[in-house]
């Protein structure tokens, strides 16, 4: 019995000093705009907190954040498919100030994305501008040349947990995306959207307030 304690109880010392140890190197490693490596991005501005562990980045020079933006652990942000790869467009990925991308989402662009103000996401986003294209029934999907649109999000906007953004998408401002929605489309301000396709299950109206289903004509 008390080898078992004593095993016990170095466990317990050995597991507070791993989480503090995790703690340490998370705090030391996570990338603020005073630090060398923020200076590869395209644009990094003040106050923004790059959370360690970090997600795969590359490209960085055509990733631009703005002023007081938090990204969470573990958050992919990319433009294109190499780190030496020569876009067409810069920035590729825009996110603006103030925002909070919530740990494990991912962020790929390829052409265009530009995400407002003081958008918060919830984990586990997934944003791209590129898809697969299958127009070719006799050609693996995965060898077809891929289809591209820009995606913008409004100001304000709450995408939940899981949330899928595809090409072309165009959110208005302060949206809230229901956690596992799957977007595609051009949609007003001040909506609340769910589903897969998603849709309009709530709009606002500055004379009936919040009403059910999608704005009239």
């Amino acid at each position: 019995m008390a080898g078992v304690n004593t095993r016990l109880r170095l466990r317990r010392l050995l597991g507070a000093a791993v989480r503090r140890t995790r703690r340490y190197l998370n705090e030391v490693a996570t990338v603020g705009s005073d630090d060398p490596y923020a200076r590869k991005f395209g644009h990094f501005g003040t106050g923004v907190a790059l959370m360690a562990p970090q997600g795969v980045i590359y490209n960085e020079r055509y990733l631009s954040i703005g002023d007081e933006t938090l990204i969470g652990p573990n958050v992919c942000l990319t433009a294109g498919v190499s780190a030496d790869q020569t876009m067409l467009t810069s920035p590729v990925v825009t996110i603006g100030k103030k925002c909070i991308i919530g740990r494990g989402s991912h962020i790929i662009g390829h052409w265009k994305i530009v995400l407002g103000d003081e958008i918060q996401t919830g984990p586990y986003v997934y944003i791209t501008d590129q898809n697969h294209s299958y127009d070719d029934p006799n050609e693996p999907v995965g060898w077809q040349t891929p289809s591209e649109a820009a995606v913008s999000i409004g100001s304000g906007s709450w995408l939940g947990a899981n949330v899928v953004i595809l090409p072309g998408t165009v959110l208005g401002a302060n949206t809230v995306v229901a956690a596992g929605a799957v977007v595609r489309g051009t949609f007003p301000d001040h909506v609340v959207l769910g589903g897969v396709p998603a849709r309009v299950l709530r709009h606002y109206s500055a004379e009936h307030g919040w009403r059910s289903g999608a704005p009239g004509p």
